[in-house]
């Protein structure tokens, strides 16, 4: 049952990846109907896995009320945009930072879904009035940033650009919290406010790794210890997947300068295939 602030009855995800998986499992759990868009048969297959995986792990840990599979049942998972409602309520893209790639997958959504739907983006950095200029209507375009483990992350970023409707965002802040969620409303910027501080600070770590000032399980247990970090900052990368960060940073770099020019260690780790939990190895060692 949805709580007493209203989740959308019908939601649209494009991207069934970890972070598209978490934002879907969250809609259906508090109710909603959720239509998840993959690339492809294979891809929607391990998006349903992944979703599947997700809330038995949710029910595992004593985090979902309901039966996983009261839930699973109100999920589907098509491989063409198309497929997705007409009646959505909300369609928010979930895949890659890259620019490009969101701006086909939202004008492509644009002409399936009602004009009365919302859309918006996951991005973790890029200008929300960039994407939403290559839309029809972009007053109903708008951030909402989530955090990974989606289900167990507690905030959402709303991100308003000039031409986004103060509605759009009352909205979208008001399905946020009927998520459990808090929400924050910032302003277009690059970076916004999370992924702006966020970044410098796990950039700083690993500069920090790459001179020998400390180990990377020293300097996240001096932050998490010394600052009440839930996570150290290379923790933290790790868990974002560093090629997902040094592609922000990459984005920051160009857009606010020098203070986020990403360290040579970041993009050797990368290169060496070396992207976090997603692979076994990171800054640490994950199983």
């Amino acid at each position: 049952m949805n709580t007493p602030r209203q989740v959308p009855s019908t939601v649209g995800v494009i991207g069934g990846g970890r972070m598209g998986a978490g934002i879907a499992q969250v809609f259906a759990a508090r109710g909603a109907r959720v239509a998840v868009v993959e690339s492809g048969a294979d891809a929607a297959d391990a998006a349903r896995a992944r979703l599947a995986d997700g809330l038995a792990k949710a029910a595992r840990l004593g985090k979902l009320t309901i039966d996983p599979a009261v839930v699973l049942d109100r999920l589907v998972v098509v491989d063409d945009i198309e497929q997705l409602p007409a009646n959505a309520d909300l369609v928010v893209e979930a895949v890659p930072e890259r620019a490009d790639l969101k701006i086909d997958v939202l004008t492509k959504v644009e002409a399936v879904v009602d004009d009365r739907a919302v859309l918006a983006s996951n991005t973790s950095s890029l200008s929300i009035a960039e994407l939403g200029a290559a839309l029809r209507l972009p007053a109903r375009f708008v951030g909402m940033h989530f955090f990974n483990p989606v289900p167990a992350a507690k905030l959402v970023e709303v991100v308003h650009a000039p031409a986004t409707a103060d509605g759009v965002v009352h909205r979208v802040s008001e399905w946020v919290r009927g998520l459990g969620k808090t929400d924050v409303v910032v302003r277009d910027s690059p970076g916004f406010a999370t992924s702006r501080l966020g970044v410098l600070l796990g950039l700083e770590a690993i500069r920090m790794l790459e001179e020998g000032v400390a180990d990377a399980e020293a300097i996240d247990s001096a932050m998490e210890l010394g600052y009440r970090h839930p996570m150290g900052p290379l923790r933290s990368t790790d868990l974002v997947g560093l090629d997902v960060r040094l592609a922000i940073a990459e984005y920051l770099h160009k857009t606010l300068g020098e203070r986020f020019a990403p360290p040579k260690l970041l993009r050797d780790k990368v290169t060496a295939g070396e992207l976090g939990r997603k692979t076994g190895r990171g800054f640490h060692t994950w199983e």
